[in-house]
């Protein structure tokens, strides 16, 4: 099976979050026909492994994410999704595609030291992140993990670029959810009622305060069941909290806690301020990046990224392991992830293969 045809397959049959089970039999069956030994992980994720030679302890691990959005596809493909309502529009269905081509490249040549480890991880478009979950059964125990390698398709970039960035990447990602509690009932009986939506909006315009050019804060959502003149007994609110800094990520949980006392104190409301801890911040190894950097120079072309403020839950790994995330141009006629006409160019699968093949090479030999 050629990467594109395992491709064409996923992206015909996505499945959401944690619940990638044909996906994985896909993948299990896919391997095995190459003679590459797999087992499960995380439930619905597959690792790979493929030993060379010398050292079989020191180890690289390639990460693909495999699961798809709840999205109605819209492209047209003749390999469309057949799941209604699901559809592989972040890329996961090349990320994996490329993991494959690299473990088929690998296994056949074989010309390598230590043990290359694949990993074809579920469940990372949502909290708390498969990432966690696979390394919560610490499956690289007994090897001295030197790398783990990861990429994500970029419509921002043309087929050929690989996109880099070193140190800090892409920010953590935390889920607030508020209620703000208090007695509802006739907007013109101030008296007798304590204001809930006025303290709502006190609290979404301090914490609005709370913004700075390390921190993104947004509260996106607000439900406050009332009328013209009925103030409500709950208003809930919904947000994301983002950042680059672990230690002003913990800071900020207090601030946030202590507007909504402070607003309490003021309105007479009682707040329930509820956070999520999400995936941490994806931090490049310093040495990785001047590999990947450098290959990319030579083979391709380097393009140097920004900092971003969305998230992924690759970041699990960067905090356990030297690390390195980079992006992998699909041409600016994909249009954008996340949405129903998003078709990255295929021709990108084979840049991919053959750079993450040769960078896992690299790496075996650089650190």
């Amino acid at each position: 099976m050629t990467p594109i045809e395992f491709r064409r397959t996923i992206h015909r049959n996505p499945e959401l979050s944690f619940v990638e089970h044909k996906t994985a039999e896909f993948i299990e069956a896919s391997l095995a026909a190459e003679g590459i030994s797999c087992r499960r992980v995380a439930d619905t994720g597959v690792v790979a492994k493929i030993e060379g030679r010398g050292d079989l302890t020191r180890a690289v691990v390639l990460r693909a994410d495999i699961d798809a959005l709840p999205i109605v596809e819209a492209t047209g493909l003749e390999y469309s999704s057949v799941n209604e309502g699901v559809m592989h529009a972040c890329g996961h269905d090349v990320h994996a595609a490329v993991l494959f081509g690299t473990l088929q490249r690998l296994n056949a040549e074989r010309d390598f030291e230590g043990t290359v480890f694949g990993v074809f991880q579920p469940g990372e478009e949502c909290n708390p992140g498969g990432a966690s979950k696979v390394l919560a059964e610490n499956p690289f125990a007994g090897y001295n993990v030197v790398a783990v390698i990861g990429n994500h398709t970029d419509s921002g970039l043309e087929v050929g670029q690989i996109g880099v960035c070193e140190g800090p990447f892409m920010a953590s990602n935390d889920e607030l959810r508020l209620y703000v509690r208090g007695r509802g009932g006739h907007g013109a009986m101030r008296d007798k009622i304590d204001d809930t939506v006025a303290a709502a909006a006190n609290i979404i315009a301090r914490l609005n305060c709370l913004n700075e050019d390390e921190l993104v804060l947004s509260i996106g959502k607000v439900q406050a069941e009332g009328a013209t003149n009925i103030i409500p007994d709950l208003v809930y609110m919904e947000g994301t909290m983002r950042t680059f800094d672990q230690q002003l990520r913990e800071h900020i949980w207090g601030e946030i806690a202590a507007v909504a006392a402070d607003v309490d104190s003021y309105f007479g409301t009682t707040t329930q301020v509820d956070i999520s801890h999400g995936y941490p911040s994806v931090v490049n190894n310093v040495e990785l990046t001047d590999i990947v950097r450098g290959l990319a120079a030579e083979r391709f072309e380097a393009v140097e990224l920004d900092r971003r403020y969305t998230a992924e839950d690759f970041g699990f790994y960067t905090v356990q392991y030297p690390s390195v995330f980079y992006r992998l141009g699909v041409g600016s006629a994909a249009g954008r992830s996340h949405t129903s006409t998003f078709a990255p160019d295929e021709r990108a699968i084979a840049v991919g293969v053959d750079f993450m093949s040769e960078l896992t090479l690299r790496v075996k030999i650089g650190l």
